[in-house]
């Protein structure tokens, strides 16, 4: 009997053992996002281009931080597009500057990537995530408005990556999208 319950008891732990990596290790699992980790070391979604992306979409969200929808325009290539919920798209660099005239001290849009792809090509890719904007209304009380986001970036003949598109809608009252 004692032999039997060892043999069960063996059998069990090595069941386990097989069991208990696979689920751990399941390769086509989603990869954490940004907000939890970009360090490639940690997590191997992360590749170089993909770390690329997340620091220019960083680099983009700063300057927006400090300048406001100038800084914002600025980003976008001659014949960008944006997408905004219930509006006309906006076709164009200039005429982007021209709908993005807040200034940082009436209104602070901030983002974080939550996932970046990037082109076999390197030339291409794409971020989203969640996006915040925070202004006063006409009685001082703070409104805040917040939602998805989707760049699309792509190196320019000089170089340079700018944004071809930004897409945005109006996100729920909880974030039931968030990525797992």
């Amino acid at each position: 009997m004692r032999r039997l319950c060892a043999a069960v008891a063996l059998l069990s732990s090595v069941m386990c053992c097989a069991i208990l990596p696979a689920q751990i290790l399941d390769p086509l699992a989603p990869k954490t996002s940004p907000a939890q980790s970009t360090n490639p070391l940690t997590d191997p979604g992360v590749t170089p281009g993909i770390q690329f992306l997340y620091d220019l979409e960083a680099k983009f969200a700063a300057d927006t931080a400090k300048g406001g929808g100038r800084a914002f325009a600025a980003w976008f290539a001659p014949d960008a597009v944006t997408l905004s919920n219930g509006e006309a798209p906006v076709s164009g660099r200039d005429a982007i500057a021209v709908a993005a005239t807040w200034s940082p001290d009436k209104y602070q849009l901030t983002w974080i990537p939550e996932g970046a792809r990037i082109g076999t090509s390197g030339d291409m890719g794409f971020t989203w995530g969640h996006y915040e904007g925070v202004s006063k209304d006409q009685d001082g009380n703070t409104v805040r408005t917040s939602g998805r986001y989707m760049t699309v970036w792509k190196k320019q003949p000089d170089g340079t990556w700018k944004v071809e598109l930004d897409a945005s809608n109006d996100g729920p009252k909880a974030d039931c999208c968030s990525l797992h």
